[in-house]
């Protein structure tokens, strides 16, 4: 009985009482109430500018593009792509030598902390600098290209040969 009870009350709260006394058609004099219209949806904010990033050589290099979804050969690879005009062929003013140092400072400085941790960690990084925007994955002679590819271990990256 308390139950019957119970349902009855949970049906004079939601006025369904008298909906369902009524066969469900709606009361004559029932005022229609107005129900708010969903906001529109916003556009997507644009991705803001990233700011450029100053690195050892003391040239300006701009983040391009992270990849996590072609793998390496040693597994899940994350690879940081950066534009640095400074390593040209011609007109360039950074050379290989410095450009090394680069790549480890922007595994340490950029990568790191970007990346996600145990057991989602890539097993390895890929860092690479084009003075100039080429596709992944497509050859580009035209274009000076560095990559260095590192291990990450004890929160340190560690140079890896290819």
């Amino acid at each position: 009985m308390t139950r019957w009870l119970a349902i009855a009350a949970l049906f004079a709260a939601l006025g369904l009482g008298a909906w369902l006394l009524r066969g469900g058609a709606p009361r004559p004099d029932a005022a229609a109430v107005p129900v708010p219209a969903a906001p529109a949806p916003s556009p997507p904010a644009a991705a803001a500018p990233e700011e450029g990033i100053v690195v050892p050589s003391g040239q300006t290099v701009t983040h391009v593009e992270t990849i996590q979804t072609a793998p390496g050969a040693e597994g899940l690879t994350y690879r940081f792509r950066f534009l640095a005009p400074a390593i040209a062929r011609d007109g360039g003013t950074v050379d290989a030598e410095r450009v090394q140092a680069d790549l480890l400072f922007l595994c340490e400085t950029y990568a790191l902390p970007r990346l996600p941790a145990p057991p989602l960690r890539p097993r390895q990084v890929i860092i690479s600098m084009a003075d100039r925007p080429v596709a992944f994955g497509q050859a580009a002679p035209e274009a000076t290209q560095y990559f260095d590819a590192y291990r990450i271990e004890d929160g340190a990256c560690i140079w890896e040969p290819f």
